[in-house]
């Protein structure tokens, strides 16, 4: 309980302390539910406490019935059916729901401060005009009854999902809308991300006693319930039981109930005890040893990426991949043991770049997943590092591939409103990855890591955005970072550094380097035929300074970004020459690889000829062919 009462005083002292410019909602959430599982329905009652720290005054509020997606005809229903690459797990599921199988949030009474509220109900948006404004730093409450019915699992949330779960209900009950600087996010629900206000929830839910049921936050009545919550043996057990859960300082509530899940505890001294629920069979022999895992996981995260503050965290099987929500999330768990530990900790890493850094993934997408999977591959490399030689290689090809097509779209484009789930994907998983390992060959790999801890030191238990993760390096390392962001968050311009030409002069070798669209610092090796090797790294003017760079490297002058061209004098003669190699770190997502090495004739006529490197392009629909020839010109 340490850590819980340690999460509050955080979250309460990051509130008073917060800058004049920076203010966030509360919303406190106490729900009964009352679920009949003979028809997949629920009756709910909701009572949420609102607190307005914005300067402005609200006349409206907004809801998420995000239930109401799963009708056919739905938007969801629609851009599944009509996007170039349908994700696999929907496509036109939802067009055949029977209405038995749908998915319904119906709202039968809705009160602010006990008087009745009108309001207009637009599929998954629930508009809601209030009886008397909102007034900044004002309290209202909100009182609300409401029905549900839970449709087939298709997307994340549902009913007999494709392992044979019972109930995986995420995204379950009406949700408040965010309210920030950027006003209200009442977006239609369309099967992407989501955002939520900063706050708690008491959640009691009364079920059939046959089914354990899992979720976020704490079970506040262990001794009532059993079910593996405690040690205890019930005298006896009623035909219902009646859950209730509280969560401290989150932003979300999910659960999941089975009557055949196994309930696993495993005891953490140094961090959060791990609940593990799962059918236990042969499909799923590899759970058993998961608990190791996971703690050797969180401790390797409180080292390096910020403490985890809760006492708990749940291992659900149930919903349709891997889904994070606080304290908690949901993985199918018919998998290899690689699979399973991969999908474990890859969740578990959202529980920092979702629950604790709760930036609006629709708008950051890739602050959410791409950090995600930057900080799961360093963990899994940790346990399997066969299978990651490289890190983030895999997110540096995910990335270049689509760089080299017509499907890539900028990071700053909202989540719903990409043209394809390729370009989606690659943007928020793998150039996520990749905008955040590159900034180790901007500022150096030490000032990453600096950076991430500070980051979640900072805005924890908040909404950051890419503005904020970016002060935060540039204050970290003494940079100026605006070009990086810019360039690789706000367009799809590619890196293509390339060696143009060698040439003999009186110094001894003149190389010119060529750079595409973006600009970069660069570093390169020359390799001489005696074995020996110079390191040089060329910085940028628009960084005002450069990365504190390896003994031995000749930092050179800068490169100035309206330049295409730059060259360098060195003082061996061209005969000594073997290889000059560009990009010798690996961090840096250059396109183009063919024209970043280039090996020197040794019977090359000097006194007569410059080498060039020419890249010769043919473009096709999906990818590019490549041709490397060095040809004579004459000097």
């Amino acid at each position: 309980m340490k850590k819980c009462f340690f999460a509050l005083i955080i979250f309460m002292t990051s509130l008073s302390s917060l800058a004049q410019n920076y203010w966030q909602q509360e919303a406190y959430y106490k729900m009964d539910i009352d679920f009949n599982s003979a028809n997949h329905q629920f009756d709910g009652l909701q009572e949420l406490t609102y607190i307005n720290h914005s300067p402005d005054t609200l006349h409206k509020v907004f809801y998420h019935l995000y239930l109401n997606a799963f009708q056919p005809g739905s938007m969801m229903d629609i851009r599944s059916r009509t996007i170039l690459d349908s994700d696999r797990r929907v496509g036109n599921r939802i067009a055949k729901l029977k209405t038995s199988e749908m998915g319904t949030q119906e709202i039968l009474s809705l009160k602010q401060n006990g008087a009745p509220l009108s309001y207009e109900l637009n599929e998954t948006i629930l508009e809601v005009s209030l009886n008397r404004p909102i007034f900044p730093n004002d309290t209202i409450e909100l009182s609300m009854s409401f029905k549900t019915q839970v449709p087939l699992q298709i997307r994340r949330t549902g009913r007999m999902n494709s392992e044979g779960i019972d109930y995986s209900m995420s995204q379950w009950y009406p949700k408040l809308c965010e309210y920030d600087k950027d006003g209200w996010h009442a977006n239609p629900y369309v099967g992407r991300e989501f955002y939520g206000v900063w706050g708690s929830f008491d959640v009691t839910i009364h079920m059939d006693s046959k089914y354990t049921i899992a979720a976020s936050g704490i079970l506040q009545n262990p001794d009532e319930i059993g079910h593996g919550y405690t040690e205890q043996i019930l005298d006896s057990i009623p035909d219902r039981l009646s859950w209730n859960f509280k969560a401290e300082n989150v932003h979300d509530f999910v659960w999941a109930a089975d009557p055949d899940y196994t309930h696993e505890i495993i005891i953490n001294e140094k961090g959060p005890n791990f609940h593990l629920f799962y059918q236990e069979g042969e499909k799923t022999k590899h759970w058993k040893d998961l608990g190791e895992y996971m703690v050797r996981t969180f401790e390797y995260a409180d080292k390096h990426f910020g403490e985890y503050p809760y006492p708990h965290y749940a291992i659900i099987q149930g919903g349709d991949g891997g889904m994070e929500y606080p304290m908690a999330t949901l993985i199918t768990g018919h998998r290899s043991l690689k699979s399973l530990v991969g999908v474990s900790v890859h969740e578990a890493m959202h529980s920092w770049y979702h629950g604790l850094l709760a930036t609006n993934e629709a708008l950051y997408a890739w602050m959410d997943e791409g950090f995600t999977s930057y900080a799961s591959n360093r963990i899994e490399y940790q346990f399997f590092p066969e299978d990651f030689p490289n890190t983030h290689g895999g997110s540096y090809k995910s990335y270049q591939r689509i760089a080299n097509s017509d499907y890539e779209e900028p990071l700053c484009t909202h989540a719903d409103h990409f043209d394809t789930n390729w370009a989606y994907g690659v943007a928020s998983y793998s150039k996520g990855v990749v905008i955040l390992d590159q900034l180790s060959h901007i500022v150096g790999h030490e000032v990453v890591d600096r950076s991430l801890k500070r980051y979640f030191d900072e805005w924890a238990y908040k909404h950051p955005d890419a503005r904020d993760f970016k002060r935060i390096v540039e204050k970290e390392s003494d940079l100026e970072l605006d070009w990086y962001f810019e360039y690789f968050v706000n367009s799809v311009k590619t890196i293509d550094f390339g060696i143009h030409e060698i040439s003999k002069n009186e110094d001894g070798t003149l190389i010119t380097l060529k750079r595409g669209e973006m600009p970069m610092p660069v570093e390169f090796e020359v390799e001489l035929h005696d074995g020996r090797l110079s390191n040089y790294y060329i910085p940028m003017v628009l960084m005002r300074g450069e990365k504190e760079v390896a003994s031995g490297t000749k930092v050179l002058t800068d490169w100035p970004w309206t330049n295409p061209y730059y060259s360098i004098n060195i003082e061996h003669h061209p005969t000594e020459i073997k290889e000059i190699r560009l990009h010798n770190t690996g961090h840096i997502a250059d396109v183009e690889s063919l024209n970043d090495n280039i090996v020197v004739p040794e019977k090359w006529k000097w006194d007569k000829h410059l080498l060039r490197l020419e890249v010769l392009e043919k473009k096709k629909k999906k990818s590019i062919q490549n041709s490397v020839k060095m040809r004579k010109v004459a000097l």
